[in-house]
């Protein structure tokens, strides 16, 4: 199995997106000011227990589907690239899996969710899920929300969660 990885531009800044030769296996917005630095690699490189290789162009087929969707576009990325689901399993890859499911524009709660991923009570570790996420925007845990109908957090950066639930309601 070989590992490649490229970078796509967002709006957030350009996003580290990984491949196997089944797929897209991540897709982590950058952190850092100049997301080619090394260490973004090391975390993905323990978990893959191998060193992506530079491949400049690979992430031409997602770059396109990014474009349409921050310009406002429906887009289900799940039906439009393989996702390589090998770094996530168990109940976070099936509530993964039902946020997927979300049409744009809708939400559900981490409660609803886990119900719909078969364990209801289990809110708390969809909220897991969805910070651990492999694949940020590409699986949309954005359009998961607080019961109330509040957004909540999106890893450090709520800010982006806000834009993200913006876009998609036309606001």
């Amino acid at each position: 199995m070989t590992f490649r990885y490229d970078f796509a531009p967002t709006p957030f800044g350009d996003a580290l997106a990984v491949f196997s030769d089944d797929g897209l296996v991540r897709f982590d917005l950058s952190e850092a000011d100049d997301p080619s630095v090394p260490w973004l690699l090391e975390g993905v490189a323990r978990q893959l227990r191998e060193v992506p290789e530079s491949a400049p162009g690979a992430a031409d087929e997602l770059v396109p589907l990014l474009s349409d969707y921050f310009d406002g576009r429906p887009v289900r990325f799940d039906e439009e690239v393989r996702l390589d689901w090998r770094l996530v399993d168990g109940f976070p890859r099936a509530a993964l899996q039902v946020i997927c499911t979300i049409p744009w524009g809708q939400t559900l709660s981490y409660g609803e969710v886990a119900v719909l991923a078969g364990h209801p009570g289990a809110a708390r570790a969809v909220g897991s899920a969805c910070r651990l996420t492999p694949f940020s925007i590409i699986v949309p845990v954005h359009r998961v929300v607080r019961s109330d109908g509040s957004p909540g957090h999106y890893g450090a950066h709520p800010e982006r969660k806000r834009f993200l639930l913006d876009l998609e309601s036309g606001s």
